[in-house]
């Protein structure tokens, strides 16, 4: 993207965040005024853009030159911040629907009472506060997820034990505490071979509070034939050297557009992001054939690959494709999006019987918000047999 191009998404995005601010200390006033009769329209509408401001200044963190501590104290204010933005501005749209409704149809009297005001105002801000609630829940709850996937290729009579997980986004809110349930569902399941599809970070490795111990928590996986993982679009930037480094020490063996044989009996790739934030230290995405190089497609061929944008990239030569990325929206209404930018956005898919099986997990972790609300954290099981 050009600079010019960057500058004018950036001035339609403040712009968009500023209405957004606005319409909600206008909803806000509107409510609040009908019990603080004194109060003034330009503190409401002041407040509500110093906290956009303050939320898009914190999600901003990993750009500023601050502290670590302060980073976090940024990170905190931003990721709830946004959810509490997000749905009261839904809620409150939804409210004003209703009451445009309510006078078109004349059930409503015109002009409205203050109070219809009020109580609709304190019906969004109740309603915002249980999806939250329940969001923030939600978020902690990791579910099971399967697949059975039949190939052509009789090589081994034996079946594979794969664990998928992506997205474990560990510097985010409530990451590190909730890597451990993750890692003690992963064991659980007895893999194999655990398959981590990008994201492992969270944009800035100097976010995760206590390194040591999430390592420690990652070299617990127990799978026959290892941890291997591929980058995502946030496993990149200033601490991507920090990040490699944090990999190899928690025994996770990380697939750069390169191929590696499992036991004599399975070829794994993986792929690096075609659009890492903050760039991957020099470090570019490959062709497929540069990444495949030298693999023995003969054998059943696994790639990881974080974003399924590129899905249908994949040819008859591999036998499954493992993608993350999507958090299939993560809150609702992100999945109306997500369905949209993606070919496929959850699930499993393929396309015909010369196409390759492809599975887009929704992710074990969150990004920005620690909520999840339409959309589960997961760790997917896959059974591949002949």
């Amino acid at each position: 993207m050009s600079a010019a191009g960057m500058i004018l998404g950036l001035i339609l995005m403040l712009s968009a965040l500023g209405a957004a601010a606005c319409y909600i200390a206008r909803r806000v006033y509107q409510c609040l005024s009908f019990v603080i009769v004194q109060l003034d329209p330009e503190v409401c509408t002041g407040a509500a853009l110093f906290l956009a401001f303050l939320m898009l200044l914190c999600f901003a963190r990993s750009l500023l030159p601050i502290p670590a501590s302060v980073k976090h104290i940024f990170n905190l204010v931003s990721s709830y911040l946004m959810g509490f933005f997000i749905y009261l501005l839904l809620f409150f749209a939804l409210a004003d629907l209703i009451l445009f409704l309510g006078l078109l149809f004349r059930i409503l009297p015109n002009p409205f009472p203050q109070s219809i005001r009020f109580f609709s105002g304190l019906a969004a801000f109740f309603l915002t506060i249980g999806t939250v609630g329940y969001g923030l829940y939600n978020a902690g709850r990791i579910r099971y997820v399967s697949y059975d996937i039949q190939i052509e290729k009789n090589v081994s009579a034996a079946a594979w034990n794969l664990v998928l997980v992506s997205d474990l986004h560990i510097g985010a809110v409530g990451s590190e505490a909730h890597l451990e349930a993750v890692i003690s569902r992963i064991n659980a399941l007895e893999p194999d071979l655990v398959c981590i599809a990008g994201d492992l970070f969270d944009n800035d490795y100097s976010a995760i509070q206590d390194p040591q111990a999430a390592s420690d928590t990652l070299k617990t996986i127990q799978a026959t034939y290892g941890v291997y993982a591929c980058l995502g679009n946030h496993d990149a930037g200033k601490t991507f050297d920090e990040m490699l480094a944090f990999l190899q020490r928690s025994h996770i063996q990380v697939l750069n557009d390169e191929a590696r044989i499992i036991d004599g009996r399975l070829v794994l790739i993986g792929r690096l992001d075609a659009s890492p934030i903050g760039g991957f230290g020099g470090l570019s995405r490959k062709s497929f054939a540069q990444a495949a190089a030298g693999a023995d497609f003969s054998l059943p061929v696994v790639v990881m690959d974080h974003n399924p944008a590129g899905m249908e990239a994949y040819g008859k030569e591999v036998d499954l494709v493992l993608f993350g990325h999507t958090h299939k929206g993560q809150i609702f209404p992100g999945n109306l999006f997500t369905e949209r930018i993606f070919p496929v956005d959850y699930g499993y898919y393929r396309k015909d019987a010369d196409s390759p099986h492809n599975i887009v997990t929704s992710g074990a972790g969150t990004w920005g918000m620690p909520m999840r609300v339409g959309t589960n954290c997961e760790i997917v099981q896959i059974r591949l047999h002949p």
